[in-house]
C-alpha cells in the first residue's frame, strides 16, 4: 500500500481521485490548498503528491518548490492549462508528471502506479563516476559539477542525464530514452524528453554540446 497525498481545492475532483486511488488499494490523505500541503508534508511522509496547480491560499507551483526544499517525494501535477511553458515550469521545480484537466481518473492511476513503480527501483551497479574536463558526475551521490561548481538539476535530469551518461557514445533512440527513463508504462508524449533534454543542456552550459541530437532518431552524449 503506497500513501498519496491528494491536493486540490474542489472537493468533486479528490473524491474522485480517492475513489480510484483506494480501489487500487493506496491510502489516500487529502489538502485543500497548498499552505495545507506543506504543513502536512512536514508531519508526514508519502511516497506521492497528486496536487493542482490553481489553488487559494498558495498554488500549487509554490508549495511544489517548499516541499522540494525537503523532500523528494514524486510529484504529480494537475493543471487545466497545457501550455509547454507551464510544464517546462513544472519540471524545473522537480514534478515528475503532468497531466492536464479534464483527465480520465483510470489513465491518472496507471500514471501514478508507473511513477511509484520507477521511484521504488533502485539504481544499476555499474561505475560510480565519470569525469571529462570540467564535468563530474558521482552518480552515487547523485551530484553533477561544471568546473567545480554544483549544478542542481531536478530528479529527472539527473535520472536522464546518468542514463544517457553511462551509455555514451551511443545512439539512444526516443523511445528508448522514454521506456528508460520514465517506464515503459508512461503516459506522456515525446514532448516531455525534449523538455528535459532541454533543461539539461540549460544546466550544463558549455558541455551542453555533449548532448547530440540525431535528427529523426534520438540523442546520444559524446564525451571525446
Amino acid at each position: 500500500m503506497s500513501k498519496l497525498l491528494v491536493v486540490d481545492d474542489e472537493f468533486r475532483i479528490r473524491e474522485i481521485i480517492k475513489k480510484y486511488a483506494v480501489f487500487e488499494g493506496h491510502e489516500v490523505t487529502e489538502a485543500t490548498d497548498g499552505m495545507a500541503a506543506i504543513e502536512i508534508c512536514r508531519r508526514q511522509k508519502f511516497d506521492l503528491i497528486i496536487m493542482d496547480v490553481m489553488m487559494p491560499e498558495l498554488d500549487g507551483f509554490s508549495a511544489c518548490r517548499e516541499i522540494r526544499k525537503t523532500s523528494a517525494t514524486p510529484i504529480i501535477m494537475l493543471s487545466a492549462r497545457g501550455e509547454e511553458y507551464d510544464k517546462i515550469h513544472g519540471f524545473e521545480l522537480g514534478i515528475d508528471d503532468y497531466v492536464v484537466k479534464p483527465f480520465s481518473p483510470k489513465e491518472l492511476m496507471l500514471r501514478v502506479n508507473a511513477v511509484l513503480k520507477r521511484s521504488s527501483g533502485t539504481s544499476t551497479g555499474k561505475t560510480d563516476a565519470f569525469s571529462y574536463k570540467g564535468l563530474t558526475v558521482d552518480f552515487m551521490a547523485r551530484i553533477v559539477t561544471v568546473d567545480g561548481n554544483r549544478v542542481d538539476m531536478t530528479p529527472k535530469e539527473y535520472d536522464l542525464f546518468f542514463y544517457m551518461v553511462r551509455n555514451k557514445g551511443i545512439a539512444l533512440t526516443r523511445e528508448k530514452l522514454i521506456s528508460e527513463v520514465w517506464g515503459y508504462d508512461f503516459f506522456g508524449d515525446d514532448r516531455t524528453l525534449d523538455t528535459h533534454i532541454k533543461l539539461l543542456r540549460k544546466s550544463l552550459g558549455e558541455y551542453s554540446k555533449c548532448i547530440v541530437t540525431l535528427s529523426g532518431v534520438g540523442y546520444r552524449f559524446e564525451a571525446l
